[in-house]
């Protein structure tokens, strides 16, 4: 229920110590700020708890397990999912390399893989390892000049022998936004299954696994303005037959058994003061996911103008070339570009050193570049969040020259 105005832009950027250095960052792809009450949960827990376990045999314990509760089913309204499908661990590229040893226990030689010509590794080198099984990994390659994926192509590749389909919700380095749930539709009529990486895309629209069809989601809490975390999302129905390396004494399909090792509670604390910051940013009093659907479209209120000046500006740069989309259509606010005449890294030594924070480089983004003929070294990427103004993409094409 709406109980109060949401916080207008300036409201919410004062939460954000970061923001005060008075520094235009536009590396929001690499990791989010995080607001002050995250930062506060983490500080409190580790100054009341330490490194104390959960352990049902006495209080702090108790209240370290409960705390793991709440936030795996936090976690569960911020992707539309059960709360015993979600795992939570260090980095979504943990969790996929364990999924990875599940499938590695699964398949063999004659079975297949397709991976998207957009993705991070992170969603590219776990399957990639089960060449070492047997296994086939084809690349589904985004037409080019604007690199988006295109389902002709991606028919050609599935066959019967089809397992798994990995694609990204939006590229971390080009912004590309395939359409998901017409991919996931085409590879579960094919006999296969999905696994979509919602890393970048997570803090421009949040996930709905329900409404993407995916069988697996990974994103990061870290990219959403919050600690470094992981997460992964398995459909019920499959995470009981999934043989990941387990500690003994884990029933078989129970979601703590990828997750591998003692949890990062200080930084599951950090998650839940993240996730009720959102909250507040949508206008409601509790946590649900009524309230995450709301701060989400909010987010995409604040972001919709900067994107647009952000495109707009560097597609009329003279020195600049913009790969991707030539457009806001088709992306989230993530544009990879060059300046004639320096290198990405030149270039954002040029501009940090006014005050301007952008990335180089290729992001762990291989595929793409390769494609593009811009690996190894990769573009200039600029990249927003909802608390990015249009002041800070100004100072950014002012300092292009």
């Amino acid at each position: 229920m709406t109980t109060a105005a949401v916080p207008s832009q300036a409201d919410l950027r004062a939460q954000f110590p970061q923001l005060q250095s008075g520094r235009a960052y536009l590396d929001n792809a690499a990791g989010g700020l995080i607001p002050a009450r995250a930062i506060q949960a983490v500080t409190e827990h580790l100054t009341r708890y330490g490194a104390t376990n959960a352990m049902p045999g006495h209080r702090p314990g108790a209240e370290i397990l409960a705390l793991k509760v709440r936030a795996r089913e936090a976690t569960a309204l911020f992707l539309n999912a059960r709360p015993e499908d979600v795992a939570l661990a260090q980095s979504a590229t943990a969790l996929t390399f364990r999924l990875a040893a599940a499938f590695a226990r699964l398949w063999s030689e004659g079975d297949e893989v397709i991976l998207s010509g957009l993705e991070h590794e992170s969603n590219a080198s776990p399957w990639r390892e089960l060449e070492r099984q047997g296994v086939t990994v084809r690349v589904c390659h985004a037409r080019q000049p604007d690199m988006t994926l295109h389902p002709d192509d991606l028919a050609a590749l599935l066959s019967p022998r089809t397992r798994l389909v990995a694609v990204t919700a939006a590229s971390n380095a080009l912004g590309v936004t395939p359409d998901i749930p017409a991919i996931t539709a085409q590879v579960r009529a094919a006999g296969a299954w999905s696994i979509v990486d919602a890393v970048h895309a997570a803090p421009h629209a949040f996930p709905d696994v329900q409404a993407w069809g995916a069988d697996f989601v990974t994103f990061s809490p870290y990219k959403v303005w919050a600690p470094h975390l992981g997460a992964m999302w398995l459909r019920p129905e499959l995470r009981a037959t999934l043989p990941w390396p387990k500690l003994e004494f884990v029933p078989q399909g129970d979601i703590t058994g990828i997750e591998h090792g003692t949890p990062q509670f200080e930084l599951l604390a950090g998650w839940l003061g993240t996730l009720d910051y959102l909250r507040e940013l949508g206008g409601h009093a509790e946590l649900t996911r009524a309230a995450l659907e709301a701060a989400s479209g909010r987010i995409h209120e604040l972001e919709a103008p900067v994107m647009a000046r952000l495109v707009e500006g560097l597609l009329a740069h003279d020195l600049v070339t913009v790969y991707g989309p030539q457009g806001t259509q088709g992306r989230v606010g993530t544009v990879a570009f060059r300046v004639a005449g320096e290198t990405p890294e030149q270039t954002a030594l040029r501009l940090t050193a006014a005050g301007v924070d952008v990335a180089a480089g290729h992001f762990y983004a291989a595929q793409p570049l390769k494609d593009l003929g811009l690996y190894p070294q990769g573009v200039v990427r600029a990249s927003i969040a909802h608390y990015t103004t249009l002041d800070d993409i100004e100072r950014l094409l002012a300092a292009l020259g």
